[in-house]
């Protein structure tokens, strides 16, 4: 089904046999719910496929069962039915061009079977009978690694579980920044190395084990969790289009934590349209001087160095004028944040994602050093950043995967805690019902991550896998918190309780690192032009 919708959508945009962007984006209800559609099969698959490798390993028990019964049950319904793409959009197989006939012919008995049989309330109720004695939810859907894995996730969740679980609400609260030593630890447990080559000082490890990672910090504080995403950026440039003496030289201090890199791409006015980028870099002497403003930054109050996006050939158009920038600055302090000349910022406020802070900043005249210059080369930091996009998108959908296991987490105590009507709240078949999707959907979202993060140690091109991961976690994650939050009632809104936090933060997710729009029209147009 999704082969042929796929080509209905195709011949809607297309003009002339070649994909028309005008097109692309007049059909988006189409095609981005098209993304949908094969996001939802692919979470499917991957999730019969974890249910695979778990039988073969005998692994394969009753709350699998159960989780993947529900899960592919209630996606194949709405696969039929209508997914939603957003709390107020659905998108029907009609919307994609595929008439009656056609749906009704792969409407088969095993399908009926499944819709009718696989998201049961008994199905549900089992479910949550059953991760009432889970250790709160924690190990949801979470088996099926091996055994290295395994030992990396039961360190970052003791290291989470004793250093930042017990703080991270405070720290949300009093808008402060993780402390320098929660940040030390980190890097002595390798977090920021995970994935450089050991020859740069890193620890030479998958993508998988930095989902893994990024997922059990994020379970804990989500700000924890995306300080390994600046290490990861920027030694994914490097690593990509950096000169041999940069790699030598930068790479093994951001292993170390010695180094602590911000990302410096987006601009006011911009957003996602990246081609539009203003901010130039004039080259004087043996230097590099910037003049332009960028915001949405974050930590650059206490990072050293700036991977920075800019234009240096003015005369060229679009993306073929930018540049990548290594820019070194010294740490700053809430007192004193931008110890340098020609750098000065403001913080923006924000309802989540706190512990780094967000900033706009604006140079005039801010110096970095000739040899700066990434690779070497002017006119190709728009490629060497398009090449960081799928380990980020990747890890975005770690940390996702993460907030959505900590709402789970969350939901479930409180629920087994509050009583109201003589009973614990698990015992409503409402709430129990939202526990149960809340865990089938993070099984999905989780192997989905874990998908794209196989094709990427493979040295697959995985855009569409990675778009996939973070467009459900994303999602995923919100729906965990939202649902969470409603199952604490009029306390979930108080400030005190750990979840108001965490629908914040679940908030952020479906907007960095590519819109959940944007990820949406990436799948598409591959999908469309033939990606698989």
């Amino acid at each position: 089904m999704l082969s042929a919708a796929t080509a209905a959508v195709r011949d809607r945009v297309s003009e002339g046999g070649k994909v028309s962007s005008a097109q692309l984006d007049a059909e988006q209800h189409a095609t981005h719910g098209l993304s949908w559609l094969a996001t939802y099969v692919t979470g499917v698959r991957e999730a019969v496929h974890w249910a695979e490798r778990l039988t073969a390993d005998g692994q394969f028990g009753e709350v699998e069962q159960l989780l993947l019964a529900i899960a592919a049950g209630e996606y194949t319904a709405q696969i039929f039915g209508g997914i939603p793409i957003s709390q107020n959009e659905i998108v029907r197989l009609a919307d994609l061009g595929l008439d009656g006939h056609t749906v009704a012919a792969r409407r088969t008995a095993a399908i009926e079977e499944l819709i009718a049989g696989g998201n049961t309330p008994a199905a549900r109720a089992r479910l949550v009978t059953l991760m009432r004695d889970m250790d709160g939810g924690s190990s949801i859907g979470a088996t099926g690694l091996d055994e290295t894995l395994e030992a990396i996730r039961s360190e970052m969740k003791r290291f989470a579980d004793a250093e930042v679980v017990p703080y991270a609400h405070e720290w949300h609260l009093t808008n402060s920044y993780i402390p320098l030593e929660v940040v030390a630890h980190m890097a002595e447990l390798g977090v920021f190395g995970l994935t450089i080559p050991e020859e740069y000082g890193g620890m030479g490890l998958s993508k998988v084990s930095m989902c893994v990672v990024s997922e059990e910090l994020s379970r804990a504080y989500i700000g924890v969790g995306s300080l390994g995403t600046r290490s990861e950026i920027a030694a994914e440039l490097i690593l990509g289009g950096g000169t041999d003496a940069q790699k030598q030289h930068y790479l093994p201090k951001i292993a170390s934590g010695e180094i602590l890199p911000t990302a410096v791409f987006t601009e006011p006015n911009t957003g996602s349209d990246l081609a539009s980028l203003r901010t130039r870099a004039v080259k004087e002497g043996d230097v590099w001087k910037v003049y332009g403003n960028k915001t949405w930054i974050t930590h650059p109050v206490r990072a050293d160095l700036m991977t920075m996006l800019v234009r240096t050939k003015p005369d060229a158009p679009g993306y073929r004028g930018l540049s990548l920038l290594l820019g070194e600055k010294p740490r700053g302090t809430d007192e004193d944040p931008f110890p340098v000349d020609g750098l000065t910022g403001g913080e923006i406020e924000v309802l989540g994602y706190r512990g780094m802070k967000e900033f706009e900043l604006a140079f005039d005249g801010f110096e970095v050093k000739g040899e700066n210059l990434l690779g070497g080369v002017e006119g190709e930091g728009f490629r060497q950043l398009m090449q960081t996009f799928e380990a980020a998108r990747i890890q975005t959908a770690a940390r996702a995967v993460g907030v959505a296991q900590c709402a789970l987490e969350l939901g479930l105590r409180y629920a087994l805690e509050r009583v109201q009507f003589a009973k614990a709240l698990v015992n409503f078949p409402r709430v129990a019902d939202k526990l149960a999707m809340m865990a089938a959907e993070l099984m999905i979202a989780r192997q989905l991550t874990y998908f794209a993060g196989r094709a990427k140690d493979e040295g697959k091109r995985c855009d569409l896998e990675a778009g996939m991961a973070k467009l459900l976690a994303a999602r995923v994650a919100w729906s965990n918190a939202d649902n969470a939050l409603q199952i604490h009632g009029g306390n979930g809104f108080a400030l005190e309780y750990a979840i108001s936090r965490v629908l914040c933060d679940a908030r952020i997710l479906s907007i960095f690192e590519g819109a959940a729009e944007i990820q949406a029209q990436v799948i598409a147009r591959r999908l469309i032009e033939g990606g698989n």
